[in-house]
């Protein structure tokens, strides 16, 4: 009895990670995280600010929906990021970690589904210029919403609830400077097939919104083709840039940790950690940053209230 007691010590707390051999300088490296987090926080606010008192911009709410994404996946990993690069506090309850993942998958989930939708907005824009007003009333996009939200919970919920039932045992060390379901469920010292079939299944999920974004592009560029003037068509695909931005920004480090999680598993430690970092910090601070530059209605707003104020 002993002896089955030595070999599974279950565990009440997870350690997470910095940057490792890089410990000695994590409070030099909280500094650029810190101003991106404050860059991330005040664009997004000052997009969402700019949505809510500007009539004249009425179909920007899926930007707003965006800009929650971002700013709920922004708070979410904050708390651990700046305790383990500012304070060298790696040690997390179960619990809180549970919650920390589910609040990360769930806004990693509500801006793929975002993206999603925004790419079906571009279509209609192209498509039906004269017809998308009325196709996409504040009270659809209201409804549009309110379902990708359901739908995000639907599938995410399922996360903390297997992961809760699961024993850990021995190993403690997760992978990364927050939490993640693939890297919690790894630390299981029970069946942990549930997660890794439905976690699978969430990943394929995610990978068919990003299908659907290309083949939207695909009918986009099609449409595009249609139209007799070439100064037309490029102010058709002009208005693009800032949508195709954002699905690279945020899906070329999703992708590219989900394929290391599977098939690297092997590899470089520190690549995915720092793949993992961008994946949460760059996003929620370059969407704003790239709807401000290229989208002249957004740009001209923001320009005027600098100036009111300085007035």
């Amino acid at each position: 009895m002993s002896a089955f007691n030595t070999s599974e010590i279950q565990i009440s707390t997870f350690l997470l990670i910095g940057i490792p051999g890089l410990e000695h300088v994590h409070i030099w490296i909280s500094i650029p995280i810190c101003l991106i987090y404050i860059i991330a926080t005040i664009g997004n606010c000052i997009i969402l600010l700019l949505i809510k008192t500007e009539s004249s911009l009425p179909m920007y709410y899926f930007l707003s929906m965006l800009a929650i994404s971002d700013l709920g996946l922004t708070l979410s990993s904050l708390p651990t990021m700046l305790r383990i690069f500012l304070f060298n506090a790696t040690r997390i309850s179960i619990d809180a970690c549970i919650a920390q993942e589910f609040f990360i998958h769930t806004f990693t989930a509500m801006e793929s589904s975002v993206l999603l939708i925004m790419s079906f907005d571009r279509f209609i824009a192209i498509r039906n210029p004269l017809r998308y007003s009325s196709i996409l009333t504040n009270t659809t996009i209201i409804k549009i919403g309110f379902i990708l939200a359901i739908r995000c919970l639907v599938f995410i919920l399922p996360f903390p609830i297997t992961l809760k039932r699961l024993r850990y045992c021995n190993r403690n060390l997760l992978s990364h400077s927050y939490c993640l379901h693939q890297d919690i469920m790894r630390l299981a010292c029970s069946d942990n097939r549930v997660n890794v079939i439905y976690g699978f299944f969430v990943t394929v999920i995610g990978m068919l919104d990003l299908a659907i974004i290309a083949m939207s592009y695909i009918l986009i560029l099609k449409t595009v083709l249609g139209i007799a003037s070439h100064q037309e068509q490029l102010k058709a695909l002009s208005t693009c840039i800032s949508h195709i931005c954002a699905v690279l920004i945020f899906y070329v480090p999703v992708v590219t940790l989900s394929i290391i999680y599977r098939l690297a598993k092997h590899g470089s430690p520190l690549i995915r950690i720092l793949i993992a970092d961008i994946f949460v910090l760059f996003p929620p601070m370059m969407n704003p940053i790239v709807y401000c530059v290229k989208n002249h209605q957004i740009q001209e707003k923001v320009i005027r209230k600098l100036c009111l104020k300085e007035a």
